[in-house]
């Protein structure tokens, strides 16, 4: 009933193997421009307003700062298209760090990536409420945090389910978002149209009178500072070259239109917001965001019933909360792809490497929803702290991202025709991406910019200790391994058929051979002369990595079956019969249940064995680090009334 249950709620297993499988699951531009341009795009609902409102009396300036923050659109967003070029198969900011960098650096954007992502779902959902509630008298304030909670439960379960599932239901509040600010922008500026000619030399007049009357230093202090806090105006422009590998072939292709879609709406929207606040001189209104004092502003103009008005305004205000909603789907999307790829290089706890059944990275949901909820529940939903906390580690990537860039087209100076451009690039947008970060650390520090230092330092160090923890382990294992390498020679990789009335030995290894080369010594030793068959049980893990693509399916598949020789071959240079099965599969525990069911069918007289490694400082974090897999199919089999032994291994 529990699976039934299961299955009805996240939908029905996905078979990895299946070419049609990856087709159906890919994203087309337009659907990657919506699942992952959504972040940039929501942030056309706070980015402008923080801006905006910290030029304070001095409005006229907020026409140099709509032309800035376009321009500023798309110098990230070419710049990232060179980070697509160079790594189609994604990973985006923390790739371009660790490769062009070094290991160091890429952990450093790996940990403000994951962190951006957490903090991406929380002020998405805190918006969207605030966006919401906007439309609702003051009263209604108190329930607006348990809205923002049971928002971000509906949107752990969706993305569960899949990332196109939950872009597919998402897909008209996005479509609905764009169209209707695009008409309200558009009637916005037509209706001031008869003074859109003299708006130039107006606010070249007003700041050169308030130049005069300060100074240059303090208009441009005040101008960087307004466009600085603004800096969440540009957010998620990085989430494309982050999950490139989530795109329909062409992949780089795919990823320059997507940020082509990006740029275009988000310099249009959210230079078109700023535009809006100056030609309606718009104020701050308790309980009221400033697009929602402005759109009402543009509606009444209209002249439409009261309550035509009224609804139009809250069907507006309620895309606009429902696009925030959108972009932390991209949280969702972003964060465990991130995790994935720090998983890969041993940063954090490889279990963020495993596909769901439903092919996603469910563990990362998980974490990001709860870290997200964390933080919500902290922050008590405040928009302008969390912007302050979601910027700065946003242009950290930035930062880093465009330093790498602008060392690879220096080294590759002599190779590359266009390097000088492309240099030029990065260097402007690192400029302008560092000259933020460091604006919004100063300025805002104090008000809540510690925290995000804090929290991302805190993240570095663990992913540290996870690091040195699997280094140390790999090299124990791999002297093991050492020991009996140079003796084994591989033979035929065909498994043979054994005698099945024979007492047999079943085996469940995997890559680690050391492992199971001690594993078999064990039980020799144990039980001297009573086995006659030895069969080796493993499974094709189908993990991030692995399904990235056909190539690296066929690699994963072809390091299986020759890690399972090997043991054959060593075997039967001890004189012993062996044979071995495989499987694939995204979850180890259920694929080698299956499997070993199978095969104490074929062969009743049988015992299954695993090891199971043994640290001296065995303790809660130390065990999270390495899966439960021996332990939870003993379980399992236990349960069926197979018997399984599990063997220690003492590593430190």
């Amino acid at each position: 009933m529990l699976s039934k249950l299961y299955e009805r709620f996240l939908g029905k297993s996905l078979d990895p193997l299946n070419p049609d499988t990856r087709h159906s699951i890919v994203l087309i531009a337009f659907l990657a421009w919506i699942g992952l341009g959504a972040d940039g795009l929501s942030s056309a609902c706070y980015g402008p307003e923080e801006a905006f409102l910290a030029l304070g009396t001095h409005t006229q300036l907020g026409l140099y700062l709509a032309l800035a923050t376009a321009v500023t659109v798309f110098i990230i967003a070419l710049a990232y298209n060179q980070v697509i070029e160079l790594f189609p198969s994604g990973g985006g900011g923390y790739k371009v760090a660790t490769r062009l960098l070094g290991p160091h650096a890429g952990l450093v954007s790996g940990a403000a990536l994951i962190v951006d992502y957490v903090l991406t779902i929380t002020i998405s959902v805190a918006s969207g409420a605030d966006a919401l509630f906007s439309l609702l008298p003051l009263g209604f304030q108190n329930i607006k945090f348990g809205s923002e909670i049971i928002l971000l439960i509906l949107l752990i379960a969706l993305n569960l389910r899949g990332m196109k599932e939950s872009i597919m239901f998402l897909l008209p509040i996005f479509i609905g978002f764009f169209i209707s600010h695009a008409l309200i922008i558009s009637y916005g500026i037509y209706y001031h149209a008869e003074g859109l000619p003299a708006l130039i030399p107006a606010s070249l007049a007003e700041t050169t009178s308030l130049a005069q009357q300060t100074s240059w230093i303090f208009v441009a202090s005040l101008f960087l500072r307004a466009y600085s806090l603004g800096g969440g105006t540009y957010t998620g422009i990085e989430a494309v070259s982050n999950n490139v590998n989530m795109l329909a072939e062409p992949r780089t292709r795919t990823g320059k239109l997507t940020m082509l879609y990006m740029a275009l709406s988000l310099a249009f929207t959210a230079g078109g917001i700023i535009v809006l606040y100056l030609l309606w001189q718009a104020q701050h209104v308790e309980g009221q965001t400033l697009n929602a004092v402005t759109f009402k502003a543009i509606i009444n103009t209209l002249q439409l019933p009261d309550w035509i008005s009224a609804s139009t305004l809250a069907l507006v205000l309620a895309l606009e909360a429902g696009l925030l909603l959108v972009a932390a789907n991209t949280g969702f999307l972003g964060g465990p792809a991130v995790m994935a790829n720090m998983a890969a290089d041993s940063w954090v706890p490889r279990q963020f490497r495993q596909l769901s059944s439903r092919l996603v990275t469910q563990n990362g949901i998980v974490l990001m929803g709860i870290a997200a909820m964390l933080i919500l529940v902290w922050s008590k939903g405040s928009v302008a702290l969390l912007v302050v906390l979601y910027s700065i580690n946003v242009f950290l990537t930035f930062s880093l991202s465009l330093l790498g860039l602008t060392v690879h087209w220096w080294r590759e100076r002599r190779s590359i025709r266009s390097w000088k451009r492309k240099l030029l690039l990065s260097l402007l947008g690192l400029t302008v991406t560092s000259g933020i970060l460091l604006v919004t650390l100063v300025e805002k520090f104090s008000d809540g910019g510690w925290v995000t230092v804090l929290i991302t330092g805190t993240v570095i160090v663990l992913c540290l200790f996870i690091h040195k923890h699997y280094a140390e382990t790999k090299i124990k294992l791999r002297e093991v391994e050492k020991l009996f390498a140079q003796s084994i020679k591989t033979g035929s990789c065909v498994p043979k058929k054994l005698d099945p009335e024979l007492p047999t030995a079943i085996f469940m290894v995997d890559e680690n051979r050391g492992v199971g080369i001690h594993t078999i010594m064990w039980v020799l030793r144990l039980f001297p002369g009573h086995f006659k068959n030895l069969v080796f049980l493993s499974v094709g893990e189908v993990d991030t990595q692995s399904y990235d693509n056909d190539a690296t399916i066929r690699t994963m598949q072809f390091k299986t079956e020759n890690t399972l020789c090997y043991y054959a071959s060593f075997c039967e240079q001890q004189g012993l019969q062996a044979t071995w099965r495989i499987t694939y599969g995204t979850d180890p525990v259920q694929a080698l249940d299956v499997l070993a069911s199978e095969v104490s069918e074929e062969y009743p007289n049988s015992v299954c064995f695993a090891a199971k490694l043994i640290f001296s400082n065995d303790n809660f974090m130390v065990r999270w680090l390495h899966n439960q897999t021996a332990m939870s199919l003993q379980r399992r089999l236990h349960r069926r009334g197979q018997q399984m032994v599990i063997l220690p291994m003492k590593v430190s």
